[in-house]
């Protein structure tokens, strides 16, 4: 909260800023254009800057009403009837802007109210004086908002799915105490079917050029199409790399020979040698075991 109210300060100040330059701007060039061309004579910078000012003070005081329109409907901005209603607002009020402008300066000057000189001398010198200024402020402003809106909902989306990513993280906690997340099955694809092989059922698992053959206790050999290493870390403990191409369900060890070379014997017959880079990790799997 502390953080949205900071960013909308900062915008507040640059859109004071930016209007504060362009009320100098105009003040400076519309003086010019009063020497330079002999307008009128005796006329300061300053009594054009209080002209300027109370100008561009209406033209700030008006704006709200756009900013409340963009705030409000922000989550419309994906539609085009949200930008055509935005475009009508903004020229709404720059015509606003000129009518309370000119019926306030001919107040000013003490004019007597007459429709022609109203619209003559006053209307029409604001539109070619104020309207091009006025309308790419509004639109400038309209884009400075809507990417401010658009961050803020931005800002609201992460810290939903960070939210969700604490409240998933929680929930994987207390279910991984209950159980783990390796493989139960093995799905293998055979033709246009697909066979479901239980992990428990696994003997061993070898390398067949980019496949791998999975062997079960009931002597069947599968071939799916995957690398030891990625089924590897989806395995459960019981699973150890004997060999470079060869995965051993621990649980079917029957014999362990360290002859040369040094292999395993399953309760299914079956042979595998042990590499001499896996041969400790078996000692050491081994020794806490009783094989039969």
């Amino acid at each position: 909260m502390f953080s949205s109210i900071t960013r909308f300060k900062r915008l507040l100040v640059f859109v004071a800023l930016a209007v504060m330059l362009t009320i100098t701007f105009e003040t400076a060039q519309q003086l010019y254009y009063i020497n330079r061309y002999e307008i009128a004579f005796g006329v300061t910078f300053f009594e054009l800057l209080k002209e300027q000012s109370y100008q561009w003070i209406l033209w700030m005081v008006l704006g709200f009403s756009l900013f409340s329109y963009i705030k409000h409907t922000k989550s419309e901005t994906n539609s085009r009837a949200y930008y055509v209603k935005l475009i009508l607002s903004i020229l709404g009020l720059v015509v606003l802007n000129i009518l309370i402008i000119s019926i306030l300066q001919m107040t000013f000057n003490g004019v007597s109210f007459s429709g022609s000189l109203f619209f003559n001398e006053y209307i029409v010198f604001y539109i070619f004086q104020k309207a091009p200024m006025y309308t790419l402020g509004y639109i400038a402003i309209s884009g400075i908002l809507h990417l401010y809106f658009s961050n803020e909902k931005l800002q609201i989306k992460v810290q939903q799915l960070s939210d969700v990513k604490v409240a998933n993280e929680l929930l994987y906690e207390k279910l991984s105490a209950y159980t783990d997340d390796k493989a139960q099955v093995l799905t293998i694809k055979i033709g246009n079917k697909k066979r479901v092989v239980p992990v428990a059922q696994i003997s061993w698992i070898e390398s067949d050029d980019y496949c791998v053959k999975v062997h079960t206790e009931d002597g069947d050999s599968l071939s799916m199409r995957t690398s030891l290493k990625a089924l590897e870390g989806k395995l459960g403990a019981n699973f150890l790399r004997v060999h470079r191409k060869a995965i051993v369900n621990m649980d079917f060890v029957k014999e362990f020979t360290l002859a040369n070379p040094p292999k395993i014997i399953l309760h299914t017959q079956d042979e595998i040698q042990v590499s001499k880079s896996q041969l400790k990790g078996v000692r050491d799997f081994l020794g806490t075991l009783e094989i039969s």
